[in-house]
């Protein structure tokens, strides 16, 4: 299992297009991702109603995590990803 933190500088946060954005990745990988506020809730980043419904705003912090085969490289996929899309 992989984890990193990240805050979200999208003035949107993570809602609609973003969300969105984020299933359309997390689906093509091979782990499995979590995602939620930092000490609070998670969910699946594959589930777009899910996704949403974790209220992720500019400057939250949240905690991603990535478990699977390929966690490692998917994890450090995922950290760019965050860097240039939220």
């Amino acid at each position: 299992m992989k984890q990193f933190e990240y805050t979200v500088t999208n003035p949107v946060g993570i809602h609609a297009r973003p969300a969105g954005l984020l299933v359309q990745t997390v689906k093509a990988l091979d782990s499995a991702v979590t995602i939620g506020k930092t000490g609070g809730p998670s969910a699946s980043a594959a589930r777009l109603i899910a996704l949403m419904g974790l209220d992720i705003r500019q400057r939250d912090t949240v905690l991603v995590t990535v478990e699977g085969s390929s966690e490692e490289a998917d994890a450090a996929f995922l950290e760019r990803f965050f860097q240039e899309n939220l």
